[in-house]
């Protein structure tokens, strides 16, 4: 959605999707507005509960049944396992996409990769789907005035038009750039604490190719996981931006990640959207 000042100052319920790179800090601003009366939707949430919840299972009950211990309570039904992830913490999620490379070393072939990969990409493309039953649940049912909708960093990923055309039809998308002074320190923090994380299969590709050959291995089986993560975040980030830009320039605002990091509570927060909006000028003749 696009709005005048006035007009977002107007909005009755208001829903707010926040896009960017993993580590600007969208789930601690959803958190900070929970606490004012804002519902908070996490699309990773979602599909750990929905989408991806029973072959999250799946892979655990596997790796039970190599127990022989276990395998005797879980066939006997004396036991059972399940899902426990959490809004903050996405675990689950995280672990279920794992990571490329060596299997000695925690790794996946890529076949495995692969597939997992292509069930999150459907599992992002379902949850983002759900948006708006959300809106009208976190109003009706769960007394919320406002929603705000927290992606995943892959969103930009997609290459599914009509996720962003749902998205920017029932939200104001807030695209949170990373200030170029800023990008070091987020590659190295994500560098530091390397997480599985969602690739294009094209990019997937490329990426691999060059990194077998930077680090003259002749097979997947070789990466080792955390350093091919490691490598491929500077060049997942880079192409990243741009994807963001393409998304937010006809479709929504922009804001900085310093600007969003002196947010204390929702008035600032409204106050940076009314900033953003005033910026980018009044919304075009004929713009939805």
């Amino acid at each position: 959605m696009k709005f005048t000042v006035d007009e977002f100052r107007a909005w009755p319920h208001k829903c707010v999707t926040l896009l960017g790179m993993s580590g600007v800090g969208k789930t601690w601003l959803s958190d900070l507005l929970r606490r004012s009366d804002w519902f908070h939707y996490s699309g990773d949430y979602r599909i750990g509960t929905r989408y991806l919840d029973e072959p999250i299972l799946d892979l655990v009950k596997a790796h039970a049944m190599r127990d022989p211990f276990l395998r005797d309570l879980l066939r006997s039904d004396w036991i059972f396992i399940r899902n426990n992830i959490k809004v903050m913490d996405l675990g689950p999620v995280l672990s279920f996409v794992g990571k490329l490379g060596n299997p000695e070393s925690g790794g996946l072939p890529l076949p495995e990769f692969s597939r997992r990969q292509a069930l999150y990409r459907e599992a992002e493309i379902a949850a983002m789907g759900d948006v708006p039953d959300f809106i009208r649940k976190a109003k009706e049912i769960y007394g919320y005035a406002n929603l705000v909708n927290d992606v995943g960093g892959s969103l930009c990923e997609l290459e599914e038009p009509r996720v962003i055309s749902l998205l920017a039809q029932h939200s104001l998308i807030l695209y949170i750039r990373v200030p170029e002074a800023d990008e070091i320190k987020l590659i190295k923090r994500a560098q530091a604490d390397p997480k599985p994380l969602y690739y294009r299969p094209e990019f997937l590709t490329t990426a691999v190719a060059d990194y077998l050959a930077a680090r003259g291995l002749e097979y997947v089986a070789e990466i080792e996981p955390d350093d091919f993560t490691r490598w491929v975040f500077p060049r997942l980030f880079h192409s990243r931006v741009p994807r963001y830009e393409a998304i937010a320039r006809p479709h929504g605002y922009t804001v900085s990640s310093q600007e969003v990091a002196l947010i204390r509570d929702e008035r600032d927060f409204l106050e940076l959207l009314e900033t953003a909006i005033a910026r980018a000028g009044t919304r075009p003749e004929g713009a939805p």
